[in-house]
């Protein structure tokens, strides 16, 4: 072999090794923030199942085949939602709020209030910085829920966690409940879902309304007709109402889930 071909294939070697080095290296740091991104999540979700210590689910009530009819009217009467350790919980974080739980999707978290709509973005319940953040209330917005639309923030968890599990309601079929419950230290409300849909991130739906008056009266019925599917519920201008808002992947949108308060108040 001449030394021109020699150096041809040494070359050759060469580069064939620095590209498979550089693609080792590639693949190697890949896995590593993939581990990473997994440890993160775990630990988000492990402090919140831990969290969710502090919630007494009630016993579900057996249907006895032999029940009159009257029993069966008076079941509504007897609804009660999770029952929480506000007391326990606001000695981990007095900025809590509430609790949110709803009845379709795998969501039941604590809701806090900070002094902006930041911070939670970035640090949890117990005040660890994670990707996962909190679930919590617009920092405008009064604590007690008796703003005409109460704001709430989560983010998208790709694991489905916070509010991740919004993005299966694209499928009308999953949301299999229209209710969740709202629970704040002193009682409970529930709320029925009346639209599901995406927004644009400045648009009116994360308008705040001083007075229940017309132009509420219009927004309502601007935000149902944009659902992606009826829902079956007409709101009210004298109803209250949450707005559950998470991110798409897009920074111009955001995918919403409101719903009016219904008139019982649980203990």
């Amino acid at each position: 072999m001449s030394k021109k071909n020699k150096k041809k294939t040494t070359f050759g070697g060469v580069l064939r090794n620095i590209i498979l080095i550089a693609a080792v290296c590639v693949f190697l740091f890949s896995a590593y923030q993939l581990v990473n991104i997994y440890l993160e999540y775990k630990k988000g979700t492990d402090e919140y199942d831990k969290i969710r210590e502090y919630v007494k689910e009630p016993e579900t009530k057996k249907e006895d085949p032999k029940d009159e009819p009257e029993a069966k009217e008076e079941e509504e009467e007897e609804l009660i939602g999770p029952q929480i350790d506000f007391a326990g919980l606001k000695e981990i974080n007095p900025d809590i709020v509430g609790w949110i739980q709803m009845e379709a999707l795998d969501v039941s978290y604590p809701i806090v209030k900070g002094k902006d709509n930041d911070h939670y973005l970035h640090y949890t319940f117990e005040g660890q910085q994670n990707a996962a953040g909190a679930i919590f209330m617009e920092h405008t917005n009064n604590s007690n829920f008796e703003d005409c639309n109460t704001i709430i923030y989560g983010h998208n968890m790709k694991n489905g966690s916070m509010f991740g599990t919004f993005r299966t309601l694209h499928e009308p079929e999953n949301l299999t409940s229209p209710y969740l419950w709202i629970c704040l230290p002193d009682k409970s409300y529930r709320y029925e879902i009346f639209t599901v849909h995406t927004t644009s991130a400045t648009g009116d739906t994360y308008t705040l309304f001083s007075a229940p008056d017309d132009q509420f009266a219009q927004y309502l019925k601007k935000m149902r007709d944009a659902s992606e599917f009826e829902v079956g519920t007409e709101p009210t201008k004298d109803d209250k109402i949450v707005t559950l808002s998470t991110c798409t992947g897009n920074d111009a949108t955001r995918f919403v889930i409101q719903a009016r308060r219904l008139p019982e108040v649980y203990k």
